[in-house]
């Protein structure tokens, strides 16, 4: 049976669309928000952008719907008038009476208040102005209340816009996206946006790679919705941050000793692979653990010793691959794979660990490209253990998935079904919880994309285990401090620089980083 943690870390949550409106028609009907007042911060917040990237002498057309997204998009307008912008407005109401009660308030007085206005309200026909790359468009098509792909003109008009590389700015998202899921999204036509400016939160969807070139960079309004009913409101999904680790990471006492602070043993390394097993041990040793023993075949015995003189080695019976596993009781916390490769007597070695061991364990890379050589090795993967896999070696193990959204579904699935973590690496590495929840790290760099960051993320991840932090608390400080240390290392290096021992040097200062605020 899976245990949560008593008390959880606050972290942001990541509402669905529909709880999305439900705050919001809170603060409409019981904090006297009038919707009005909300589509003018929607409107202020979106031209304190503009007018930060953009001078007023930059062509601009604004496209929009006929909801309370174009209700946003209108109110823009008028305010992007009052800062020097001259744009083009189109308004779609195609058939002459289908705009939301909103978005005819915000015609309205748009067309009230700037006289000359190029404005054109489309009914029928429409025929779509010059573009080009020069141009910068305002997308308030259709937001996050779109409940079907987009057909017809709509369609070709995304497709235009496309077409011509315009910098286009998205309200609230990409018209044609959905808030949450969005099944088969490369069959559907879908503005790409340049920025996406999201109401008041991120939505689930800007964290999966699936849709990171429609998206293109994104940003938070705050327009005031009711602090109250977001704190009521239970959520599947949340964002990391700083301010979540610094406020669980522990300071040591005055007179702490190794003994404090665990004894975690590693299996990692086979003959060419050493560097992996290495890696791990760096990370672990950074992040802080009391005492380090990496088990590895006879080959690693110079190597470890040499470049992790920190760390005890104790060698495997194996001369070149690890033979055998033992269920250590012994340790506090206890990790397999980095470079453990799949040689047939490793495979056994761990189907015999998984099946003598009760205690939670860390199972990364080869200890998982194993197991998809014997799935049966899940029914005896002991009850919240963590895997860390990226996406391939996830689809190793799960079955090949069409879609990173797709891979999270199944995740979320099978974190459930064998009551274990599953921590899915990624630019937004994901927590998979075994009650279902999802926990979306806010840390990380693409420079991160390297061999071996994610052996380092096994020795931090070990480390906090070790240390005593439950399962979920390690598995959310461990990715956290490694997207950091990415981040610092990006700082020193540049985003092509990086290597993984870069990102195992910086561990420590990331987790003082951490700390001090």
């Amino acid at each position: 049976m899976y245990l949560p943690l008593r008390q959880e870390p606050d972290c942001m949550k990541l509402f669905t669309n529909e709880q999305i409106r439900a705050i919001d028609r809170y603060t409409i009907e019981t904090e006297g928000v009038a919707p009005a007042e909300l589509i003018e911060r929607v409107a202020e917040g979106i031209v304190d952008e503009i007018t930060a990237r953009w001078r007023p002498t930059k062509p601009t057309i604004i496209f929009a719907g006929p909801g309370n997204n174009g209700a946003d998009a209108l109110a823009t307008a008028r305010l992007l008038v009052a800062e020097g912008f001259s744009p083009q407005v189109y308004l779609f109401n195609i058939g002459g009476n289908k705009l939301s009660a909103d978005c005819s308030a915000a015609r309205d007085h748009l067309l009230a208040t700037v006289p000359g206005l190029d404005f054109h309200e489309v009914t029928t026909s429409f025929k779509p102005p010059e573009l080009n790359s020069n141009y910068l468009i305002i997308d308030g098509l259709f937001g996050s209340g779109l409940r079907e792909e987009l057909q017809g003109g709509f369609k070709a008009l995304v497709q235009y816009i496309n077409e011509e590389n315009a910098t286009v700015v998205s309200i609230d998202l990409p018209s044609g996206m959905f808030s949450d899921w969005n099944p088969q999204l490369v069959n559907r036509n879908t503005i790409h946006a340049t920025l996406t400016l999201a109401i008041q939160y991120p939505r689930i969807c800007f964290f999966l790679p699936d849709n990171a070139d429609l998206i293109g960079e994104w940003k938070v309004i705050d327009i005031g919705l009711s602090e109250k009913a977001a704190a009521q409101t239970p959520v599947e999904f949340c964002l990391i941050e700083k301010r979540d680790v610094h406020r669980r990471l522990r300071h040591r006492k005055e007179f702490a000793s190794k003994a404090d602070f665990g004894s975690a043993v590693l299996y990692a390394g086979s003959y060419g692979m050493m560097g992996a097993a290495v890696l791990a041990a760096r990370g672990a040793m950074r992040a802080g653990v009391g005492k380090l023993t990496v088990t590895a075949p006879k080959c690693g015995y110079s190597i470890l010793q040499t470049a992790v003189p920190e760390a005890m080695y104790r060698h495997n019976r194996g001369e070149l691959n690890i033979v055998e596993i033992h269920p250590d009781r012994d340790f506090s916390a206890i990790a397999a794979g980095p470079g453990m490769g799949t040689n047939e007597m490793t495979v056994k070695a761990l189907e015999d660990f998984l099946a003598a061991i009760n205690q939670p364990v860390i199972l990364d890379a080869d200890a998982l490209n194993c197991m998809a050589l014997k799935p049966a090795m899940l029914n005896t993967i002991p009850v919240l253990s963590i895997l860390t896999p990226h996406a391939g070696e996830f689809d190793r193990l799960f079955g090949p998935q069409p879609s990173a959204e797709a891979r999270l579904r199944k995740a979320i699935e099978m974190a459930k079904y064998y009551n274990i973590l599953i921590i899915l690496k990624g630019r937004y590495t994901a927590i998979v919880r075994p009650d279902g929840k999802v926990c979306f790290n806010s840390s990380g760099c693409p420079a991160m994309a390297t061999a071996g960051s994610g052996d380092v993320l096994t020795g931090v991840l070990l480390s906090m285990m070790a240390q005593g932090y439950p399962a979920e608390l390690a598995s959310i400080i461990a990715v956290y401090v490694h997207g950091l240390a990415g981040e610092m290392a990006q700082a020193e290096q540049g985003e092509y620089g990086v290597t993984a021992g870069d990102i195992a040097d910086n561990i420590g200062r990331a987790i003082k980083e951490v700390m001090s605020k």
